[in-house]
Parts: C-alpha cells; sequence; structure tokens
C-alpha cells in the first residue's frame, strides 16, 4: 500500500482551510440542461469532472473543487460538478454511513434504486460533450467521492473518455470493476472501507496507481462528512486533495 507523508510534490499552494461559511470561488451555470458548478480558468486544456457523493452540493465539496481548480500553479484545471441527482440529493439528516437505524435504512432504500451509479456512468457522454460544446475540447481527469467513486470506477475502462480518475471514500468496491480500469487510478480510502476491499482493488489494476488508507478518517472525510473545525481532519483533508493534484500533475 502506497503511503505519502506531508504535501503533494506537485508545485501547488493549497490556500487556507475554511472550516465554516465557506465562500465558493466558482458559479453555477446551466450546460445542457443540467445545473453544474464551474470554477477554475475557462481557457485551460485540462478539465477536471467532480461526482460528487450522495448528498450533492456541500461546501467541503464546492471548496474542494475551488482547491483542484487554483492550487497547481503549473498545471491549469477548468472543474465541473454537475447535478446529477438533479436536485434531489439524500438527505444528510437521516444518513449516516451505513445507516444504522430502521428509518435511515428505509429512506436510503427509497431513494437509491433510481439513482444507482450506472445512471451517473450513461449521464457522463452528454456532460462531457455539452460542455465542450460551450468551453471547447479539453483533456479530462474525473474524481469521484462515496457513489461517484463507483461511477469514476465503471467509467474509466477502455472506452473511456478520461485520461486519469481518482476516488476519494469510494463505495462499492469491487475488484471486478478494478480489472477493466485502462487509465491511471488513484483510491484514497477512509477507514470505513474494508481494508481487504481496497488491498484487492490495488491489486486488481493493472496501470499506474496510487491507493492509500487515511486510517484515522471517516467515510466522506474530503466531502460532506469531513469535520473541518477539528484539526485533523482539516489536515487530512488538504493532504487528500494535494495527492489528488499530484496524481493529476503526473497524468494529465
Amino acid at each position: 500500500m502506497e503511503a505519502v507523508d506531508g504535501h503533494s510534490k506537485a508545485c501547488c499552494n493549497i490556500p487556507p482551510i475554511v472550516a465554516k461559511e465557506y465562500e465558493v470561488k466558482g458559479k453555477y451555470e446551466e450546460i445542457g440542461g443540467l445545473k453544474t458548478y464551474v470554477t477554475g480558468p475557462a481557457g485551460a486544456k485540462a478539465a477536471i469532472l467532480i461526482i460528487y457523493d450522495i448528498f450533492g452540493y456541500f461546501p467541503q465539496t464546492l471548496q474542494g473543487a475551488d482547491i483542484l481548480a487554483t492550487s497547481d500553479k503549473n498545471h491549469f484545471y477548468q472543474v465541473f460538478m454537475p447535478d446529477f441527482f438533479e436536485g434531489e440529493p439524500a438527505d444528510i439528516a437521516w444518513y449516516v454511513y451505513p445507516p444504522v437505524t430502521e428509518a435511515q435504512k428505509k429512506a436510503l432504500g427509497e431513494w437509491f434504486p433510481h439513482r444507482t451509479p450506472p445512471t451517473g456512468v450513461s449521464k457522463i457522454p452528454k456532460i462531457i460533450n455539452d460542455i465542450q460544446l460551450k468551453y471547447g475540447k479539453k483533456q479530462w481527469a474525473a474524481v469521484g467521492f462515496c457513489w461517484g467513486g463507483k461511477v469514476v470506477s465503471l467509467s474509466s475502462g477502455p472506452d473511456t473518455l478520461f485520461k486519469v480518475a481518482a476516488q476519494s471514500s469510494p463505495a462499492m468496491i469491487d475488484t471486478e470493476d478494478a480489472t477493466k480500469i485502462s487509465i491511471p487510478m488513484c483510491m484514497l480510502a477512509s477507514q470505513d472501507e474494508a481494508v481487504s476491499d481496497v488491498e484487492g482493488f490495488e491489486k486488481a489494476l493493472k496501470g499506474e496507481k496510487h491507493v492509500e488508507i487515511f486510517k484515522d478518517q471517516v467515510h466522506g472525510f474530503m466531502t460532506a462528512r469531513g469535520d473541518l473545525e477539528d484539526e485533523t481532519v482539516k489536515k487530512e483533508y488538504e493532504r487528500g486533495y494535494a495527492t489528488l493534484l499530484d496524481f493529476f500533475a503526473k497524468h494529465l
């Protein structure tokens, strides 16, 4: 299991992490009929598609998008975060990882069947085409969180539109997915993913990879469930995004 100490080797300068009341640097646009958070220089030749977790647009996730767009001074990215759930994300008030009460299980059980990862996979070609019609052709990376991680795995096979991909706090880890991945892959797991699943996925990957377990972080630490008022979480949140920047700089 590869480990990274300290910050990314990429020439990046991540701004101070904002724990509360984060003010976004980008803007929401409608692209191809889909609400999309857009951040970073429009003229960038490289782009990152963010596939959020089941909670949708959360301050921690939006701040992460801005970090990816603005922090590496040698590599410029325009970052896009489409609203895959079209205004109907899961409610964090009734969900923990994993669901423990009957009410939580029922709520997730009713929400999930219409929003399985393959529904996200099917939207990606149109999303990228619509973005490029507006902003021009780009070289693409993808990063997915939780649910989005599974979408990334399923979208990274031989016919992928991405040059490199990453996932954090991945959900539904399957070594069979890994055997089909044809591009460099980064996986930043949390303490809540089974170590055997993460290690099996890593072994099944055939190409360039970086796989790491953040052993003291909960599932979702880089997005909606990351408590950025906790100094340890904030430090690991920052290190996670620095690791993504380093990986993208090498492969995009």
